[in-house]
């Protein structure tokens, strides 16, 4: 490399940093001139202490009706919505995939015909009574490009934009929106820059709504120790909540490889009580990682250990916060050791006043259990959730 190419990418290099910066001032300055009452994230908040995500409906649609008018009228229906309202649920995070509606180089042209579909959706939701968190929810190749591609960050600002203000009259207090589910970025510095950018565009379209953010690297909760919060008092700050994500996602065939050999594997966990699920695992590297589970002794103090960090943090900056995804695969999980895990993350969470949305409402991590097309609450996961079984209804 020359020396004039090195002084090249030393002055690429800074004047990308300028630009970071200048959009993170940009945005504290928006948000300072926007700031008006510094305890209503908190009030608003509220509405947000027990809720259920609703997956599979207008995102991770991998079906060959994909996302279609029959697959959004059917796949969760009205009497879904009653249901979950019935468990007293006084939320539900809305997973909404953005590249059905997304035009490339128009990404503000939002598709009317789409956009007709969510708004019934949003309809449904509120008139239960039940608050909503828009989630943008993408797949990971459009995270990528979010990652990587400049360009692609100011379409989807335009986008952000666009949806807020059509969202920006109606009720603020229940209608709420969540930047980007789980960023895909490594690069900590980039997603705070592109998430303080997004997070202006939506201000910009909706003056009044809460907005949800997150931390790098699929929400994690560490990620959030890592931000510092925006001049904006109207923002909630959120985390997932997985761990140990060899328990979680023991049986699942799309996470690290190794854990869909994994069943039966207990919690709380002891060194010696994981040991026959541990020898399931074929190569000696990942059976360490379950056997470590077991030398861990992951229980609810454990649990607590990592979230009164988390809570620290908010106390710290006087933030309100959320866990809007925690649960555990059904498909090999023991029932009663999944409901114990289920509830130790949520008393946890309620000691410290954190607001909870488990994953998710009739999913791989399911609440309730859809049976001949009509969705059955499985009454320990209710229990664990410390909801309420609703009553049995007649059969039509």
């Amino acid at each position: 490399m020359t020396e004039a190419t090195k002084k090249l990418n030393i002055r690429t290099r800074r004047v990308a940093v300028a630009l970071v910066l200048a959009l993170s001032c940009a945005a504290i300055a928006a948000f300072a001139q926007t700031s008006q009452d510094s305890r209503l994230a908190q009030k608003r908040g509220a509405h947000l202490r027990h809720g259920i995500n609703l997956s599979e409906w207008f995102a991770q649609v991998y079906d060959q009706k994909a996302y279609t008018k029959e697959h959004f009228e059917t796949w969760t229906t009205a009497q879904d919505i009653a249901l979950i309202k019935a468990m007293e649920f006084d939320h539900v995070r809305l997973s909404v995939n953005p590249e059905p509606m997304f035009r490339r180089k128009e990404a503000d042209r939002i598709p009317e015909d789409y956009l007709g579909y969510l708004d019934a959706a949003v309809k449904m939701i509120l008139d239960q009574g039940l608050a909503v968190i828009i989630d943008i929810h993408p797949d990971s190749d459009f995270k990528e490009k979010l990652a990587n591609d400049n360009e692609f960050v100011e379409q989807f600002a335009d986008f952000w934009r666009a949806l807020a203000r059509h969202y920006s009259s109606w009720n603020a207090d229940l209608v709420f929106f969540e930047v980007l589910n789980e960023p895909e970025f490594r690069d900590r510095y980039r997603w705070e820059g592109v998430q303080s950018n997004l997070a202006v565009a939506i201000r910009e379209g909706a003056p009044a709504q809460t907005i949800v953010l997150a931390g790098a690297n699929w929400s994690a909760d560490n990620e959030l120790l890592f931000i510092e919060p925006l001049r904006d008092p109207n923002i909630i700050y959120n985390f997932h909540f997985y761990d140990p994500h060899v328990f979680t996602h023991q049986g699942a065939n799309w996470s690290t490889n190794f854990v869909h050999y994994l069943k039966d594997l207990p919690y709380p966990s002891t060194p010696e009580n994981v040991q026959q699920a541990a020898a399931l695992v074929p190569d000696a590297v990942n059976r360490l990682l379950v056997i470590r589970y077991g030398m861990d002794r992951w229980s609810v103090a454990r649990i607590d250990d990592e979230i009164s960090q988390i809570a620290a943090w908010g106390k710290r900056w006087n933030v309100p916060l959320t866990c809007n995804e925690f649960g555990v695969y059904r498909k090999a999980a023991l029932p009663k050791d999944r409901a114990a895990w289920i509830s130790d993350v949520r008393t946890t969470l309620e000691k410290y006043g954190i607001g909870w949305t488990m994953w998710d409402y009739s999913g791989g991590f399911a609440v309730a259990v859809k049976q001949d097309g009509r969705a059955v609450p499985d009454a320990l996961t209710v229990k664990a959730l410390g909801r309420t079984m609703p009553a049995p209804q007649p059969q039509k």
